[in-house]
């Protein structure tokens, strides 16, 4: 009511600067005002934020935000309790979700309410397993369609989560209190939880996950721990409205798993450079059409024509999203991924494309030339590293990206090159850029035990020859997955509960050190006091 008397005009974009349970509140609100809700990462660089609030006039918050008028959720008790009674046509924007762009410029993808209602419908989340979902996800992640939405349409519960992520007892205490039976975990989340605790996801019915490659063995694990459970890795493209195939999995495990057969009214096809079906057991680009299909990207017509193409085999007027994945057509009729026709990655859940990385780092005055990929020297550890040629420090490399881009486009290494390797032709051989090495800086030799055993665990999990208690979590190639990975370690060695958050904020070994001290001396003090009492 409060949106609709500010004069919120249909399919108007509303910023959403809120988590939690405010978050579910704000994204019902703005579809049922007419308009279409647009989340925000609140801890993405402000340049950032303003960029993507171009032209939006309001943003639905807990606390007065800069950028645009605020509506506080804590104001609006004022306001009539009563149906709006906004007329919405399914095909009106329901969300504008935001992704990396190749140009440096980031696309608003537009997804409608018939898109969102297709995603719901699909028979693979009936049955009761999605009766009660865990949302935990990052609101600008599109991962939170499912875990909203899929369970309020049918009827069902959303759990929401903690704020400061989920971890192995964290995920146990949600199934156990609230009831939790399906979630979304990206690829990468799930092979360190099925590494360290593959049994934390007992009690639920079903785990999705995705966003690159499922290793078949952390399924394996996680089934064998985990009786009754199913894995499914679902693919999709935020363009299609989260999932577009999906692959169930719950005894037999394929050692290369596929993305599976196409969603309820999705319709995939595998074409070659021409746009032409390409037989089974051939290449060829994955292009995706029917329900679920995005209406295009927020003022970029010239972007949209380019990737929203006619869909040669469909009715008139159908378009189809050509995706960038290289795919095929199994025998048994399924779509195993391949590549990828451009240089567009995922990391960590997130689409990354190098490029708006590069154009980034180009705009720095003593940047000559830059280059970014993504490498895995580490077998199944990715990080995003940059090649410059600079003579500027990484310092402040680091800290000028961070004005701009979100946590998770600014590399975790940057290594300097008097020039960048070209192959024959002119091109970028990406082939010949060396492998970063380690931080620069002096190295402290960890004192304690605590220390000494932390260091150990830092090495293993970072893949670093060796760790000192002063050496940056971050300069290292540390991130969130990886806090994840050390935390479950750490708190298996030490017998005490240390939460990523706890590895993020310590930053280095000895910061870490003095935290699980402090853990441990608890414990033995609330020990002493039972003992007591």
């Amino acid at each position: 009511n409060r949106l609709v008397g500010l004069g919120l005009r249909p399919e108007e974009p509303v910023g959403l600067a809120v988590g939690g349970a405010g978050a579910v509140v704000a994204e019902l609100a703005v579809v049922k005002a007419g308009g279409a809700y647009l989340p925000l990462d609140t801890r993405a660089p402000a340049e950032r934020q303003r960029l993507l609030l171009d032209g939006v006039r309001f943003v639905v918050a807990e606390a007065e935000y800069p950028f645009a008028s605020t509506v506080l959720l804590s104001s609006v008790d004022d306001e009539p309790g009563t149906d709006p009674a906004v007329a919405v046509d399914p095909d009106q924007l329901a969300y504008v979700m935001y992704t990396s762009g190749s140009t440096g410029i980031p696309k608003g993808v537009a997804v409608r309410h018939r898109d969102v209602a297709a995603l719901a419908a699909d028979r693979r989340f009936r049955g009761g397993a999605h009766d009660r979902v865990l949302l935990h996800s990052p609101l600008a992640f599109d991962a939170t369609t499912y875990e909203l939405w899929v369970p309020l349409l049918n009827g069902g519960r959303v759990v929401v989560g903690p704020g400061e992520g989920v971890d192995a007892p964290a995920l146990r205490e949600l199934v156990r209190e609230h009831g939790v039976t399906a979630m979304w975990v990206t690829a990468g989340l799930f092979r360190v939880l099925a590494q360290e605790t593959p049994d934390c996801f007992a009690g639920l019915r079903e785990v999705w996950t995705g966003g690159d490659v499922v290793p078949a063995a952390a399924v394996r694990r996680v089934l064998a721990a985990c009786p009754g459970l199913r894995v499914v890795d679902g693919y999709g493209p935020t363009e299609t409205t989260t999932f577009a195939t999906a692959h169930p999995m719950a005894e037999v495990v394929p050692d290369r798993i596929p993305i599976g057969r196409p969603l309820d009214g999705m319709r995939a096809r595998v074409l070659d450079a021409d746009l032409r079906p390409v037989p089974p057991g051939v290449p060829g680009e994955l292009c995706l059409a029917g329900a679920g299909l995005a209406r295009g990207y927020r003022g970029r017509p010239g972007l949209t024509a380019d990737r929203f193409v006619a869909d040669p085999a469909g009715p008139p007027g159908a378009r189809m999203y050509r995706t960038g994945d290289i795919v095929r057509w199994t025998a048994e009729g399924e779509l195993e991924f391949l590549g990828r026709v451009d240089d567009q990655v995922k990391l960590r859940g997130f689409r990354v494309e190098p490029g708006e990385v590069e154009a980034a780092l180009a705009r720095h005055p003593d940047v000559a030339q830059a280059a970014v990929v993504v490498r895995e020297d580490q077998p199944g550890v990715k990080q995003l590293v940059a090649y410059v040629v600079s003579d500027v420090d990484d310092a402040a490399l680091r800290e000028f990206l961070a004005r701009s881009l979100p946590d998770y486009l600014v590399p975790t290494a940057f290594v300097a090159l008097d020039r960048l390797p070209v192959s024959a032709n002119g091109k970028l051989d990406r082939r010949a850029l060396p492998a970063p090495a380690g931080p620069a800086t002096g190295h402290v030799e960890p004192e304690t035990d605590t220390e000494r055993a932390l260091a150990a665990i830092w090495a293993e999990v970072l893949g670093a020859e060796r760790v000192g208690a002063e050496d940056s979590f971050f300069a290292l190639g540390g991130d969130s997955l990886r806090s994840l990975h050390i935390a479950a370690k750490a708190s298996a060695l030490f017998a005490v509960r240390i939460t990523p958050a706890d590895v993020l904020t310590a930053r280095t070994v000895a910061g870490l050190a003095g935290t699980v001290e402090e853990l441990i001396l608890g414990e033995l003090e609330s020990l002493a006091s039972d003992q007591e009492a």
